[in-house]
């Protein structure tokens, strides 16, 4: 070692590493694992102060295979035209038996399965586009179709399961023969998955089935269980199930408690229990609890065998990073996309004061909130998907993408309801968003509650997990060999300690410039300054994180406000870069700048207001009256969309525009809800008779046949406007019912 190293690890190092060991957070074995799981993508390009674009466009432009695009015009439309919803929902309250034979025998179950084990095959784009389209027609048909294809027994062998498993559990599961379901959260253990109380203990079984001793035939498993709100419980065939695993008898090693462990059960094998359904909000996907006593499972039984004992947590945070990335983003922004179909159609359609209701600038506000969101909430679902059929498992991403998404349908829902008023406040047949709005509580509470992923997970993992040091100084901290561990820190701290002074310069050019001079693609188009924007900000949360983690360290993680707020600039700075990867990809269409500048103004918005917020609230008080300048050398000067930019994404959405159809791609594609298709029909007619709609309404006359002995329209015209009023009212009824037929529901 020279004589330099030794100066910098006994003089400067170990100063600092004693300073970190007292402030870093420390990482318990979950932690860790949850941690190591999965990958970092633009994450870390957005932490790093200065996102490569170059790594973005170089991501390249989704598409679907020739299988894939047959697929989604044969059996998805397919299915969607025998989709009845509201008789699903409160009739049968259940898929028809029908529809279970149509999924199993077209293969929705085995979307993700390899074709080498009977399965389609499918991209994850391809797997979050008939989920997407499947859920503008029937949540519980979306969320049947989307739980055997994510987080679950099929995802979990084909990523972790010995050749074994894969050639006997795959092909059953791709057919159907076997509906699987997956046994995670616990009545004690819900958000706080490795607290479970579930336990298996490793034991021999002789041929009677007792648990005798190490000279019987059968090595396994003697597991006790109770979970709930098991999607699919009630009509699984096969579970995969989590538990806690220990082995007092050594029988394994010498360690007792062998940790989370994930086995594979037969919902019929002796002491398993499936308990009666739950009924989330209405929704009548199957979901329930389970119960195992004294239940024998064979060690074979075990995904991936002997060799993944223990690993279980692993596993799932793994296959997490694949599945909570699709599922419920795609039910998401389907639902965004049906939001923004039919309330800019009825926002045409329905007049009040002698004019159209999105003529009105309250109405209008929410119509492009709307647009914004189903175009941001599609463009996230692309990007990601793009990512993942790149080979890339986001671990923070996906936790952004199911947060924000479920987050932001819930705000979407609403102020659709807020424009249709009565119209979808009375439930009935023809009212196409009244389910989606029951649906949403139970999205943002299942695969990881939005609550915790939003103050713990994405700021919290993602600081650690994208940071190109921190994690290894975690490490030369945690070391019990001192020496070693210094040597470990030394190589890293003094790169560390340049990347803050970059990364507080590059902070400061940018905002003392407005972001003028900060990087952007070499192809940036039209574009250009909202790429600089978020290199800006990104500069400044990297900033900002220095300076959290300096001076909190271990303390942040009980700081729960301030790293959601942190969490929440990640998440926006994410969400804007797919806007302007979609926007590329679709071939940057002028007549949807409009939308992408809302959306920007929005965003750069929201940013700066929770920047604003973090250092309000920062403990450190003259750390935060420092880093104000670096951030708002000017003040606070992002504005929300202007009042003529509101008006024209308005404008856009009621119109047969491009941008519309864009928009509201695929929506009901075949679906037969009577409301959607009145409003189709409604808004064609609206569209095509506004020309002798006006002509009527300038002339004065009280009826249709008053104004053509007039002159002020034809027979042609009278005969347009008759269909239209028809059509229209058929639109704003609204459905009613006898006693006897609301208590039949």
């Amino acid at each position: 070692m020279s004589t330099l190293s030794e100066f910098r690890m006994q003089r400067i190092s170990k100063p600092l590493l004693k300073r970190v060991r007292s402030v870093l957070p420390p990482i318990s074995a979950t932690e860790r694992e949850a941690l190591e799981a999965g990958d970092v993508w633009w994450d870390a390009e957005i932490l790093s102060g200065k996102p490569d674009w170059d790594k973005l466009d170089d991501l390249g432009s989704p598409s679907f295979s020739d299988a894939e695009e047959a697929f989604l015009v044969g059996p998805v439309e397919s299915l969607c035209a025998m989709i009845d919803d509201w008789e699903i929902t409160f009739g049968l309250r259940r898929i028809p038996d029908d529809i279970w034979r149509f999924l199993k025998e077209n293969g929705f179950f085995g979307i993700i399965i390899p074709e080498e084990f009977g399965g389609l095959g499918f991209s994850a784009y391809a797997h979050s586009e008939i989920v997407t389209r499947i859920s503008t027609c029937s949540t519980t048909v979306a969320v049947t179709v989307m739980v055997p294809n994510s987080l679950g027994p099929g995802e979990l062998l084909m990523q972790f399961g010995t050749q074994e498993q894969k050639n006997h559990w795959l092909p059953r599961l791709a057919s159907g023969q076997e509906i699987p379901c997956f046994g995670l959260t616990s009545p004690e253990a819900g958000s706080d998955a490795a607290a479970m109380t579930d336990v298996g203990i490793v034991c021999y079984r002789d041929a009677e089935g007792e648990d005798d001793g190490p000279n019987n035939r059968e090595l396994g498993i003697r597991a006790n269980w109770g979970k709930r709100y098991i999607t699919l419980g009630p009509v699984a065939t096969l579970m995969g199930l989590a538990l806690k695993l220990e082995d007092p008898d050594h029988i394994l090693g010498d360690t007792e408690d062998l940790g989370i462990t994930v086995a594979l059960v037969d919902t019929e094998a002796e002491g398993v229990s499936i308990g009666r359904r739950h009924y989330p909000c209405f929704q009548a996907f199957q979901n329930g609890p389970n119960t195992g006593t004294d239940v024998f499972i064979p060690m074979s039984s075990i995904i991936g065998g002997e060799e993944q004992v223990g690993k279980g947590w692993a596993m799932l945070m793994t296959a997490l990073a694949a599945g909570r990335s699709i599922s419920l983003p795609s039910l998401s922004a389907g639902g965004a996309k049906l939001a923004a179909y039919t309330t800019g159609a009825y926002s045409r359609v329905r007049e009040q004061f002698g004019i159209p209701i999105g003529k009105f600038e309250g109405v209008q506000a929410r119509l492009a909130k709307i647009a914004a969101t189903a175009y941001t909430l599609d463009a996230a679902r692309k990007v990601t998907t793009l990512a993942l059929d790149n080979g890339i498992h986001p671990s923070v991403i996906s936790a952004i993408l199911k947060s924000q998404a479920t987050y932001r349908l819930r705000e979407t829902i609403n102020d659709a309801m807020d424009v249709h008023g009565g119209k979808t406040v009375c439930d009935g047949p023809s009212n196409y968003l009244g389910n989606v709005y029951r649906c949403i509580p139970v999205a943002i509470t299942v695969e990881g509650a939005n609550i915790l992923t939003r103050n713990l997970i994405i700021f919290g993992q993602g600081a650690i997990r994208c940071h190109p040091y921190l994690l290894r100084e975690i490490r030369a901290a945690e070391e019990e060999d001192t020496e070693k561990g210094l040597e470990q820190f030394d190589a890293v701290v003094f790169k560390h300690i340049g990347f803050v002074v970059a990364t507080t310069g590059r902070a400061i050019w940018h905002n003392l410039t407005m972001g003028r001079f900060a990087a952007t693609l070499v192809k940036q188009g039209v574009v250009g300054p909202h790429y600089r924007q978020l290199s800006r900000y990104s500069a400044s949360l990297t900033l900002a994180t220095e300076v959290a983690l300096l001076t909190l360290g271990g303390e942040l993680k009980r700081k729960e406000m301030l790293s959601a707020r942190l969490g929440d600039v990640l998440s926006e700075i994410y969400l804007l870069t797919c806007v302007l990867k979609r926007f590329e990809f679709e071939g940057e269409h002028s007549e949807d700048l409009p939308v992408v500048d809302w959306i920007f103004a929005t965003g750069l918005q929201k940013i700066q207001s929770s920047l604003d917020e973090v250092m309000r609230n920062f403990p450190n008080r003259v750390l935060a009256t420092l880093l104000r300048p670096m951030i708002f050398p000017f003040g606070r000067r992002e504005r929300l969309p202007s009042d003529d930019l509101t008006r024209r994404c308005a404008d856009l959405l009621m119109a047969d525009s491009g941008t519309r159809e864009r928009l509201t791609q695929n929506t009901v594609c075949a679906a037969p809800a009577a409301g959607i298709r009145s409003l189709q029909e409604a808004f064609q007619i609206v569209l095509q008779s506004e020309s002798a709609w006006d002509k009527f309404k300038k002339s004065d006359c009280e009826t249709f046949a008053a104004a053509m002995s007039a002159g002020a329209i034809s027979e042609s015209d009278r005969s347009m406007l008759k269909l239209r009023v028809q059509a229209v009212d058929k639109v704003i009824a609204v459905d009613d019912f006898s006693p006897e037929e609301l208590c039949a529901n």
